[in-house]
C-alpha cells in the first residue's frame, strides 16, 4: 500500500467517506461468469491509458481487470509528411499516425498484463482529454479517428467499436441481458439525454463517460449517485457536467471546462524536481514533512490567480478548452469554467509560488498546498452552481480524476462543502471514484447495446427504481419503437 493510499485509510476512519477505489477479479472467476469485457482508450494530456473493465452482468458490479499506462509526452514525434492536428496542453505535437502507435502499444499492453487477447475482448471505447490545443470542438473528432487507428493496429475488429443493431449480433451469453428486443439506443447514458444542437465543450464525451462512471463506481459505496449530480474531473483538463431530475431522462443543464491537473502540475514544476515544460505531480517520487498551516496560506495566495465563474458568452475558448457559449445557451446548458489567468497565462506564478514552497518548507508541504489547492477549487465550483440554482440539496456530487481524489483531498473536500450548508449531512452526497472515465467507457458500451442489469438501475433518480419501463413509454410515444 503505498503513502497516499495509507493516508486516505486514516482519513476515511475520521469521517464516513464515500471513496470508490477500483475493485479487482481473477481470471478464473472472469471466464466462469458472465463478464462483459470492455477496454478504455484514452488520449489525455498527461498520459495515455488503456483499462481493461468487467461487469458481472448478474449483477451489475463493475471491476478493473488491468490498465497501462504511459505518459503522452512519450508519444514519437511526427515524420515527415504527417499532418500535425493537434497539441496536448503542453505543445507536444500530435500526428494521426504516432497517436495510432502509441494506442495500439497501450492497448496490447493493458491485455498482455490481464492474460487476455483482443478476441476476449467484447467492446472498445474510445475517448480524449487533448482539446486544448485544438482550434474547435469539431477537431477533436481527429484524435477520435487517431483512436480507431489505433485499436484497429492492434486487431481490434470495427464491430467491436459500434453498437449491435440486434440482440442476435452480440455474442452469447450477454443476448439475453439486453433490452433491445423492447427498446433502442437513442443516446441517452445512464438515463442521460446529450445537449441537442452544435457541441458546446470540446470535451462533451469525457464529461460523458466520467458522469456514467462516478455512477457505476458508486455502487461500491453508500451514496446514491444518480440524477440530480454533478461530476467533476480533475485529468490536466477540468471536465463534467451538472443534470437535472426529469424523467425518464435527465437533461444536461451545466457542463464544466477549463483548467484542473494543470494547476497542480504547474505548482510542482517549481520544485525543479520534474520537467519545466512537461512535468506533474505523477513524477513525484519524495515527500516530507508537513507545515499544515503554511500549506493553507499559500493555498489561499494560488486561488488569487485561479478565476472560477460562468464562461462568458463571447469567448471561444476557456481555460484553454474550446468552447461554444452561444450553443450551450441555445441547449440550455450553463458552462462553468476554471482558468488561471486568461487560457493559462498566469500558469508560470504558481510556478513561482511551488518554488517558494519547496524551497522554503520541502515537498511534504507542497503537496499538502496542492490537496488545499484542489479542494478549494471543487468548493469554488459547487458554490457557484449553487448560486447559478443548477444543483440543490437533492444533487450528489461525484469527483474523479488524479487532481481530485489523491492525498488529502477527499477530507478536505467535504470540510470545505460543509461549510456551503447545502446539504445536512455532505457525505452522504458526496463519491469519490478511482477511475472514473474508465468506469464509464464500460457504462457506455452496455448502454449502447441496451445492455443492462434492472435490479441494480444506474439511470433514474436518487433512491428511485429502474426506468426501463418509463423508457420504453417514452420512445412509443415518439414512434420509436411499436
Amino acid at each position: 500500500m503505498g503513502f497516499l493510499d495509507s493516508i486516505l485509510n486514516i482519513f476515511k476512519k475520521k469521517r464516513n467517506i464515500a471513496y470508490a477505489k477500483s475493485q479487482s477479479v481473477d481470471l478464473i472467476e472472469l471466464k466462469k461468469n458472465p463478464y462483459y469485457i470492455v477496454a478504455s482508450v484514452e488520449l489525455g494530456n498527461t498520459t495515455t491509458k488503456s483499462i481493461v473493465t468487467a461487469t458481472n452482468m448478474d449483477t451489475g458490479k463493475t471491476y478493473i481487470i488491468s490498465k497501462a499506462v504511459r505518459m503522452t509526452r512519450e508519444v514519437r514525434k511526427p515524420k515527415k509528411g504527417e499532418k500535425v492536428f493537434g497539441k496536448t496542453l503542453w505543445g507536444v505535437e500530435l500526428s494521426r499516425e504516432a497517436v495510432a502507435e502509441m494506442v495500439r502499444d497501450v492497448l496490447l499492453e493493458s491485455l498482455k498484463k490481464a492474460n487476455l487477447t483482443i478476441d476476449d475482448l467484447h467492446f472498445v471505447v474510445r475517448s480524449t482529454g487533448v482539446t486544448a490545443g485544438f482550434a474547435s470542438p469539431e477537431e477533436v473528432s481527429e484524435v477520435i479517428i487517431a483512436l480507431a487507428q489505433g485499436c484497429m493496429l492492434a486487431g481490434v475488429p470495427p464491430a467491436k467499436m459500434t453498437p449491435a443493431m440486434s440482440k442476435e449480433q452480440l455474442p452469447k451469453p450477454f443476448d439475453k441481458y439486453s433490452f433491445l428486443d423492447k427498446i433502442i439506443f437513442d443516446g441517452a447514458v445512464t438515463g442521460v439525454l446529450p445537449p441537442t444542437g452544435k457541441e458546446v465543450v470540446a470535451n462533451e464525451m469525457e464529461g460523458e463517460l466520467v458522469t456514467a462512471g462516478i455512477k457505476v463506481g458508486s455502487k461500491w459505496t453508500h451514496v446514491d449517485f444518480r440524477n440530480p449530480c454533478m461530476s467533476i474531473d480533475f485529468g490536466t483538463t477540468l471536465a463534467g457536467r451538472i443534470t437535472d431530475e426529469k424523467l425518464p431522462y435527465s437533461n444536461v443543464i451545466g457542463n464544466l471546462c477549463g483548467l484542473a491537473g494543470a494547476i497542480a502540475d504547474s505548482i510542482v514544476r517549481g520544485s525543479g524536481k520534474v520537467d519545466p515544460k512537461t512535468g506533474a505531480v505523477l513524477d513525484i517520487k519524495e515527500d516530507g514533512k508537513v507545515n499544515e498551516e503554511k500549506a493553507k496560506e499559500y493555498s489561499e495566495e494560488i486561488h488569487k490567480y485561479i478565476i472560477i465563474k460562468e464562461v462568458p458568452k463571447n469567448v471561444n475558448r476557456f481555460g484553454t478548452v474550446p468552447v461554444d457559449p452561444k450553443s450551450a445557451e441555445k441547449a440550455g446548458t450553463t458552462l462553468l469554467g476554471c482558468d488561471v489567468g486568461e487560457n493559462g497565462s498566469d500558469l508560470e506564478k504558481l510556478k513561482e509560488i511551488g518554488k517558494e514552497i519547496y524551497e522554503n518548507y520541502g515537498m511534504g508541504t507542497l503537496l499538502r498546498t496542492l490537496d488545499y489547492t484542489m479542494a478549494k477549487v471543487v468548493k469554488r465550483l459547487v458554490e457557484l452552481a449553487h448560486n447559478k440554482n443548477l444543483i440543490d440539496e437533492k444533487t450528489a456530487i461525484g469527483v474523479t480524476g488524479r487532481a481530485g481524489i489523491t492525498g488529502k483531498k477527499p477530507e478536505i473536500i467535504l470540510e470545505y462543502l460543509d461549510e456551503l450548508k447545502i446539504w445536512d449531512k455532505v457525505e452522504d452526497n458526496v463519491v469519490f471514484v478511482e477511475d472514473g472515465l474508465a468506469l464509464g467507457a464500460s457504462v457506455m458500451a452496455r448502454c449502447m447495446n441496451c445492455l443492462g442489469t434492472p435490479k441494480v438501475p444506474i439511470g433514474g433518480v436518487r433512491g428511485g427504481p429502474c426506468i426501463l419501463g418509463l423508457r420504453m413509454k417514452w420512445q412509443r410515444e415518439r414512434g420509436m419503437i411499436r
